[in-house]
């Protein structure tokens, strides 16, 4: 694995040319909603009457280029495009926005000293095309989690975290690694600092079912007592969808799905959809790239369709 997978930054073979250029209304899109997404892009709003302008585009342009490639300064004429500068709400000039990732995340208005200047683009620089890092090293964090290598997805976990500390989907994923390491009470910590509009996110349930499993394991004379009731009673839907969660608490999931299954097809509407409902929850909490998931959706597709 390499030693840094986030925050490398952009390239800075960029050829000078395409550092500053002026744009309109229709190069609107490519020259900053696209090209903010490979490097941080700045959007100067000016007029040629506007007398601050005139103090700090030459200022913006200085600290751009000696930025090395590592953001990107646009210029647009308000005058001239009067519809880009009312949709992003643009009361006064000069007005800097900062792009990326196509949207705009941070700006200033008027003529700031050379100072201030170049330590917003610093702070810009080091954003990159972060979203796309961090995205990129997520997935290998899940990865490594679907291998069971867990020491490694917490390292690749902690990186992104460390760059990003809200982050809820390597928030949710570290949970699922700790689970893995068999360090509940740092797990439990970890789903509580998940704000609580975050809760229905698809990652932040899968988090929380598969620790309330780790936390609740099943007895396995439970366990035992629920087949054996079920095999005297085949058609005993409350005992068989009991089956099935303590099946899938046990780690048995292909079992529970079938006996959810089982239930759906002899009657999809029994206690109002019970079965079908709770292998819906197991989906969630298994998550949506889980083998079991994957499987038992086409299963469940299968009788919807039948």
């Amino acid at each position: 694995m390499n030693d840094m997978i986030i925050g490398q930054g952009p390239a800075s073979g960029m050829n000078p040319a395409d550092l500053i250029k002026d744009s309109d209304t229709k190069g609107f899109m490519t020259d900053v909603i696209e090209a903010s997404r490979k490097v941080p892009v700045l959007v100067d709003f000016w007029a040629p009457w506007c007398g601050p302008c005139k103090q700090l585009t030459p200022i913006l342009e200085k600290t751009v280029k000696a930025a090395n490639g590592k953001v990107r300064l646009v210029k647009v004429n308000v005058d001239e495009n009067q519809q880009i500068a009312a949709q992003l709400r643009v009361q006064s000039i000069p007005a800097v926005f900062a792009f990326v990732d196509g949207q705009p995340i941070d700006g200033f208005m008027g003529a700031l000293p050379e100072s201030q200047v170049k330590q917003f683009i610093d702070r810009l620089s080091n954003k990159g095309s972060l979203a796309e890092e961090i995205a990129a090293a997520l997935k290998l964090a899940d990865e490594a989690l679907a291998r069971k290598e867990f020491s490694q997805a917490h390292d690749i976990l902690a990186q992104i975290l460390g760059t990003d500390p809200a982050n809820v989907g390597a928030l949710a994923s570290l949970v699922h690694c700790l689970i893995g390491l068999a360090d509940l009470e740092s797990a439990t910590a970890t789903l509580s600092s998940i704000p609580p509009d975050k809760s229905s996110h698809p990652a932040v349930i899968s988090a929380k079912a598969a620790l309330d499993i780790a936390l609740h394991p099943v007895e396995t004379s439970v366990l035992d007592q629920l087949i054996n009731d079920v095999a005297i009673a085949p058609d005993d839907f409350l005992k068989r969808i009991d089956l099935a969660i303590a099946l899938n608490g046990a780690g048995r999931r292909a079992e529970a799905t079938d006996h959810l299954l089982y239930v759906f097809k002899k009657d999809r509407t029994w206690n109002e959809d019970a079965a079908r409902k709770q292998l819906v929850q197991f989906f969630d909490g298994w998550g949506p790239k889980d083998e079991f998931t994957l499987a038992g959706r086409r299963k469940l597709s299968s009788l919807l369709f039948s």
